[in-house]
């Protein structure tokens, strides 16, 4: 630099300082003709200081500025109201630069977050190579906390996102911008949808392909036909345009589907298609699966040992479903075509459901960070990058590594405070992997066997026993790495769960897990109220925090958030006393005390068949009258944040033509509980109810209802509040109904929480439809799925010539018979042919079944080429 730059420098210069006084920090000092690069500040002032001396003049210096809104403290906030639109900083107007805002949504248990966006436009990159490849400004969708639960997507430009959904109780978005364009911006608004678990829960739901919930962003594979004309995003069973098609058929080719959150996947339904163009058909003969949490690590499904190939299609229209005999937990599918005909073409569907879709089965906030890492520790940990801090299911990259790789069975644990006592049903385990801090080996670690401890206070410790011996019960744990393993247990009541590893594999002990539970209530009766102990999935915390105990001193306890009057139990054995219970008299009929030595039966009950008691309430018919229904309505009950499950004892008997059913009766809703319709034989059964939350007063109502021409008997007895029996064991088991084979179709029909009861719906008892199917598909029923439409009742029959009568009958005898030699004859044209069972895979064969608290599939009934005839 020549001396006279440098003495002007000395003399004229300007200097710049962050901050609004000389005792900032100095962000520069400038002189000479060469303009300063842009300059920004760290907060809202810049300190400039411009100094000259007498003697050497120059043109001196000019500057624009502007001022950036940025990230403050209205830009972040956090969402809990029931529901609420989320919008970015100023729409509709652009959005401010250099933002950095976060949006939180925050859910109670038991309740599914939708996200649904209504507009969005940010800046984005041209050469933007794929989809979250956002380069100025972005919005990332978090499932739990920013940074530490799993991110569900980054999304910029002007393509909306789908709907998002999320069980884990938070939902986050975190919103950039940077210093240049600004756009529109977004709006989205969120339901905060309450879960409840119908008494036949399944894991058997298509999860979107067909109907469109996974939409054509999640979809993707690794090549498509270059005609355009067969992309992923026509890969949806039963869709008529064409479906996906590689550019070349090739068994390292796959079409993948990101669901988005983790999922049990029990099964898969594949089709081929023909094309709209030449009518060629093209199909899928067998196929391999891939799985994986994050998109990066797979696991390819093996059966055994070795890898599974699933046997598809043999031809381009039939759908054949695959049942995943060891269900897997997953976020990204991946289909690996291995053979095909003329070429590959796929259509599919994907079975499965969330894991907090089964009773007791919420996060407790591992995988969300709602579990901060001061409440994560272990016995030994072995570097900063392999902390408990690390060992969050998914959300992790990395996971737990103890101290000593290689240590003796059950010396080294993982412990997780829960922070308050809850129910604690389960584990999710996954392996640990990658990173620079261990060898390539030991970045590929999992744990093959564990034992789970729990307990309250941090210091007693139980372990979970195996009912059959009664010992500590030694789980199996995992068998890759990346893919987690479920494993239930009865529920124990804690707040500190430790995992010890008892096998791991050859790389040593590594470990990434979640809890899985529900609340946890301890609510003593007292002898004035003789309200029971609840226990329940959506109560609030138990215990007050300390400012809770602060703001409400010594009245803390005084108010109930629950009444359940004292005279709702009640066994009928004085007649005459409903306990607080009484009749419906505007239905004409009501419900008569009986000693338990009438009987209306074909044969006096054993004396064990009977209830305890000296009474139990009774409707009955001989047949010869008039149709009777008679109600039972309980007194007023109040649970907005409690559920409680109610038991009673009944007896059906009497062929079709007898219904009992339980509804909750408010002011502005009947929602049905509970329904029988069928003969049940002579022997009492008992019958449990969930009375779910409800933040309206409401009362239980019981009505039983006898054909016009049928005879038969409905009694009830023991109608109490089970404060014994847990909120997931509170239905009917399968014994209690006729029967041992029951049918759950793979699609079964939607149910719906409402139907309606007012009193023009019963006032026509003569309804043929009134026990039929399509009523019954509206209830949630403990009854097997199928209940059979009863013969329509016409008054006219009963006046018919018998001879005419006779010759209707020997008529419709000769069509039966008809019918079934033509049976024969189709059966053995259909052997002769050699005709294939294939479509014993279709979807109506199958049935789910519990697998380790989770629901797969088992094939019903094989089906023979004639019997689908």
């Amino acid at each position: 630099m020549p001396v006279g730059r440098w003495d002007i420098s000395r003399y004229d210069y300007i200097e710049i300082r962050d901050g609004d006084s000389e005792a900032a920090d100095l962000l520069g000092k400038h002189c000479g003709n060469i303009a300063p690069p842009t300059i920004i500040s760290s907060g809202p002032s810049l300190y400039i200081k411009f100094t000259s001396d007498y003697a050497r003049q120059g043109a001196g210096f000019s500057l624009r500025y502007e001022i950036y809104k940025t990230g403050s403290e209205d830009c972040s906030r956090n969402f809990t109201a029931s529901n609420g639109t989320i919008e970015s900083p100023g729409f509709p107007d652009k959005y401010p630069h250099n933002l950095d805002c976060v949006f939180t949504i925050i859910a109670k248990p038991k309740t599914e977050i939708l996200l649904h966006f209504l507009l969005f436009d940010l800046e984005h990159d041209p050469l933007q190579a794929g989809e979250g490849d956002c380069k100025y400004d972005w919005l990332d969708i978090w499932d739990g906390i920013p940074q530490i639960g799993p991110l569900i997507g980054r999304y910029c430009g002007t393509k909306m996102p789908s709907d998002i959904r999320s069980t884990t109780g938070v939902l986050s978005l975190t919103f950039h911008t940077d210093l240049a364009v600004a756009k529109d911006g977004f709006s989205a608004q969120y339901y905060l949808i309450q879960q409840e678990v119908p008494e036949n829960f399944q894991c058997n739901v298509p999860l979107g392909m067909e109907s469109g919930r996974i939409s054509n962003m999640q979809i993707s594979a690794s090549s498509t036909y270059s005609d355009g004309r067969w992309t992923p995003q026509q890969s949806r069973l039963n869709s008529d345009d064409n479906g996906w098609t590689p550019n070349v058929d090739s068994n390292k080719e796959y079409l993948q589907v990101d669901l988005q959150f983790l999922t049990v996947l029990t099964a898969i339904a594949t089709q081929g298609a023909i094309s709209r163009e030449t009518q060629n058909g093209y199909y899928v003969r067998t196929y391999k699966l891939e799985v994986s949490t994050n998109g990066e690590d797979w696991m390819m499904y093996r059966h055994g040992k070795n890898h599974k190939t699933f046997q598809a299609n043999e031809d381009a229209t039939e759908v054949v479903l695959n049942k995943i005999h060891s269900p897997v937990l997953t976020r990204f599918v991946r289909i690996r075509p291995q053979s095909w005909h003329n070429g590959i073409a796929l259509r599919l569907e994907l079975y499965g459901c969330r894991i907090t879709d089964s009773p007791c089965s919420n996060l407790l906030g591992m995988l969300s960070g709602l579990i901060p890492d001061s409440q994560i520790s272990a016995s030994s940990i072995r570097g900063y990058d392999w902390s408990p801090s690390m060992a969050r299911l998914v959300s992790s990259r990395s996971g737990w590594f103890p101290r000593v790789p290689q240590a003796q069975p059950g010396e080294e644990w993982l412990q997780v405070d829960l922070g308050i006592p809850k129910n604690i049903k389960g584990i999710i385990i996954q392996g640990a992997r990658g990173g620079d801090s261990v060898t390539t080996t030991e970045s590929r670690s999992f744990v093959k066997k564990f034992k789970v401890a729990y307990s309250m206070n941090g210091k007693d410790w139980d372990f979970i026993q195996d009912p059959k011996t009664m010992q500590a019960k030694l789980f199996e744990g995992n068998i890759h790495y990346d893919i987690p393993e479920v494993r239930r247990f009865d529920p124990v009541p804690a707040q500190y769960v430790r995992v010890h590893p008892e096998r791991w594999s050859p790389a040593g002990i590594g470990m990434r897990l979640e809890v899985l539970g529900c609340d946890w209530t301890d609510v003593k009766p007292t002898a004035e109220t003789l309200v029971p102990t609840l226990k329940s999935e959506e109560t609030t915390i138990p215990y007050p925090t300390d400012e809770e105990a602060t703001e409400c001193g010594d009245s803390c306890g005084e108010e109930e958030d629950f009444h359940l009057p004292a005279n709702f139990n009640c066994n009928f054995d004085l007649p005459g006393d409903l306990c607080g219970w009484s009749h419906d008299l505007a239905m004409g009929y009501t419900w008569s005390f009986q000693p338990t030595s009438t009987w209306i039966g074909n044969s006096e009950p054993s004396p064990e068949a009977v209830p305890d008691g000296k009474n139990y309430l009774q409707l009955q018919s001989s047949g010869r009258r008039e149709g009777q229904r008679a109600r039972l309505i309980s007194p007023t009950i109040y649970l907005p944040q409690s559920a409680v499950c109610m038991v009673f004892q009944y007896q059906a008997w009497g062929s079709n033509g007898v219904m009992l059913r339980v509804w909750r009766e408010a002011s502005q809703e009947h929602k049905a509980l509970w329904v029988i319709m069928e003969d049940q034989g002579e022997e009492w059964r008992e019958g449990r109810v969930i009375l779910p939350s409800y933040d309206m007063e409401y009362r239980i109502v019981f009505e039983g209802f006898i054909r016009n021409g049928h005879s038969g008997e409905l009694a009830l007895d023991d109608i109490r509040l089970g404060t014994d029996i847990p909120l997931e064991n509170c239905m009917e088991p399968i014994t209690a109904f006729p029967g041992e084979n029951f049918y759950f179709p793979v699609n079964f029909p939607r149910m719906e929480d409402d139907f309606l009861t007012s009193e023009q719906d019963f006032e026509d008892n003569n309804d043929p439809d009134y026990f039929g199917s399509d009523r019954n598909d509206t209830l949630f029923s403990t009854n097997s799925p199928g209940t059979p439409k009863l013969d329509k009742e016409k008054s006219w029959l009963y006046t018919l010539d018998p001879i005419l009568v006779t010759i209707i009958a020997m008529s419709s005898l000769g069509v039966l018979l008809g019918a079934i030699c033509a049976g024969l004859l189709l059966y053995c044209t259909c052997s002769y042919a050699g005709l294939s069972s294939r479509s014993s895979t279709t979807l109506e064969n199958y049935n789910f079944e519990l697998y380790d608290g989770i629901k797969h599939k088992v094939k019903m009934n094989h089906q023979k080429c004639c019997s689908e005839a």
